[in-house]
């Protein structure tokens, strides 16, 4: 809780490879009252993942008609499926005493602090561009063009780390979820995503 018990929004943000999804639900297990909000996808359903806990998969007509009624805090376009997070489900965590936290993308994370000001939001970073070539390439599911894409992307993405107010870089695991405790707890002052530090692996990892 922030101030006077009010619940806080935690916006997180990686580009694909950076090991975001593991970093968060280990965090989720540190902090009892932050909640995950489930985002609304396009995307068809893995075998492995369960509607309603990975995601909420629907149709493009119910995610237009979500934007119609503007019961959506972000959306966004990626890998050519929709992508958003409802208003009321972020609502209803805040109501039931929880901080929310959003695992969405730069895009999504800019509209989020343009409609919540107040909102904490995070960025993590993989600790160079062979490490993170090296996970996308880990998966075995992928062709070399999708890596390629996804490389890309991952290029894109990273360049929008300065936007958040926090960078967390996924190096070592543990040190990486302790970082993003830190920041929920309200310590996480030299983890400002303008510190010095970053500019070294930013030009490695966008290849300056």
């Amino acid at each position: 809780m922030g101030k006077n018990n009010t619940p806080r929004l935690f916006v997180v943000a990686a580009p694909s490879g950076a090991g975001k999804t593991s970093l968060v639900k280990e965090l989720l297990k540190k902090h009892p009252s932050l909640r995950m909000s489930v985002s609304f996808t396009t995307r068809p359903k893995r075998s492995s993942e369960v509607h309603g806990e990975d995601y909420w998969f629907v149709s493009v007509d119910e995610i237009n008609d979500l934007k119609a009624n503007e019961d959506l805090l972000e959306h966004a376009r990626v890998f050519d499926n929709y992508y958003g997070t409802g208003s009321s489900q972020v609502r209803e965590l805040f109501d039931a005493g929880f901080d929310v936290l959003l695992e969405i993308d730069w895009q999504g994370a800019r509209q989020v602090r343009k409609a919540m000001p107040e909102s904490v939001s995070i960025f993590i970073l993989p600790p160079s561009r062979e490490e993170l070539e090296k996970r996308l390439r880990g998966r075995d599911t992928d062709s070399e063009e999708v890596i390629q894409r996804r490389l890309s992307d991952s290029i894109t993405d990273m360049s929008h780390c300065s936007e958040f107010d926090f960078v967390v870089v996924n190096d070592k695991f543990d040190i990486a979820v302790n970082d993003l405790s830190k920041i929920v707890s309200g310590d996480g002052e030299a983890l400002t995503g303008t510190r010095d530090e970053l500019s070294p692996l930013l030009m490695n990892l966008l290849g300056a």
